[in-house]
């Protein structure tokens, strides 16, 4: 008998060695594809580093790369390299904290905006139309026009710009807490809470005098001049508290992605997550956008230039869209201080006016999967 049902027992072995031989070559496969996604991310954090400092150049002072980058090690390593006063100047005080700025906002702006649309599974969403922006929009224009804050002195339209965005941001996710709000409705409530604000700061405006009214365009039209040294300690604990939940959480948005049911058959709380990461989300737009103003472009965009490039995993896109956010926006800005000199356009203007042609090239191209193959 044991005979008779040898060749049953030999078909199922090579059958087990020929499935698992097929899932040895995917997860090589797999392997070979992260690892040129990883290296692809880091080639440009490289050509951000590299941006830095032919960025820092561009202006009338007429300094050289190799300057740049000898005035910065020199405020590292002055026992060892010597720089000129008025370089230092320029270079730390000036531009650097400029690009700095920059490059936290646009990663914020980026990975904010990849987790929004993955929990609300619609690519329209960010933080500009979920109506955070123009929360924080209305909070400036009230303290500008009334004087009605939480703060006095240099952080009196910061307190109440954050204030007012995170009114926003517990309102959409209270509605996402709500049994049967579905991703459509929180994409119109936000919708809906946009025009609302917009329209309150559009009353303001019109009761504002010439320089209420110069203070609320300014910050409507988004810049990044606001950033200082002083002022970067909120800024990176923020970061540093609201940025690793956000990457821990990328297995769980894998999951649900494929659907709220398939997720919780495997042991996420679709609910949950998508309240805790809106949350955090909120809160990190919330800071950058009391600094920079209304830059609503590249929450919207870089997810999707990231999606094209990298492809669907969280774990890598959430990142690629932090990294490529970041890129944007400081090219973007460079543009924007350097195209009609010495006048400076507003960042939140050059932004779209730059990404919006170069997003649309790349959706009519369609994915490119041969890319990575």
């Amino acid at each position: 008998m044991s005979d008779q049902y040898q060749p049953v027992s030999e078909t199922a072995d090579q059958g087990r060695m020929a499935v698992n031989r097929k899932l040895e070559r995917v997860r090589r496969e797999h392997s070979r594809l992260m690892g040129r996604k990883i290296a692809f991310i880091g080639l440009i954090v490289v050509i951000i580093i590299l941006a830095v400092g032919f960025i820092i150049t561009l202006g009338p002072l007429g300094m050289t790369i190799p300057q740049v980058y000898q005035t910065l090690l020199a405020r590292f390593f002055p026992q060892f390299i010597t720089m000129d006063p008025v370089f230092e100047q320029v270079v730390w005080n000036i531009r650097f904290p400029r690009i700095i700025g920059g490059i936290f906002a646009g990663f914020g702006f980026g990975i904010c905006g990849c987790v929004m649309q993955a929990v609300l599974k619609n690519p329209l969403a960010s933080p500009f139309t979920l109506g955070i922006s123009a929360g924080a929009h209305f909070g400036v224009a009230i303290a500008a026009v009334f004087g009605i804050a939480i703060v006095g002195g240099a952080y009196l339209l910061i307190v109440n710009a954050f204030l007012f965005a995170m009114l926003c941001s517990f309102f959409i996710v209270s509605l996402a807490s709500l049994k049967g709000a579905t991703s459509e409705t929180l994409i119109l409530a936000g919708i809906a809470v946009n025009y609302l604000f917009s329209s309150l700061s559009q009353l303001m405006a019109y009761f504002a005098n010439d320089e209420q009214l110069r203070l609320m365009s300014l910050w409507g039209m988004g810049d990044l001049s606001a950033f200082s040294w002083s002022k970067f300690g909120l800024f990176v604990g923020i970061f540093a508290i609201c940025t690793p939940i956000l990457l821990v959480k990328a297995r769980d948005l894998n999951l649900m992605t494929i659907g709220d049911d398939t997720a919780k058959s495997l042991g996420v709380d679709a609910n949950q997550v998508r309240m805790l990461t809106m949350m955090v989300s909120s809160m990190l737009v919330a800071t950058i956008v009391c600094f920079t103003g209304t830059i609503g472009f590249i929450g919207l965009v870089a997810p999707h230039m990231a999606r094209i490039l990298i492809g669907t995993d969280h774990r890598i896109l959430i990142p690629a869209s932090g990294i490529i956010g970041a890129c944007l926006l400081i090219c973007a800005d460079a543009v924007a201080m350097n195209i009609i000199g010495p006048t400076i356009i507003p960042t939140g203007i050059m932004t779209a006016l730059l990404g919006v042609p170069f997003f649309l090239y790349l959706v009519l191209k369609g994915k490119r999967k041969e890319f990575w193959q």
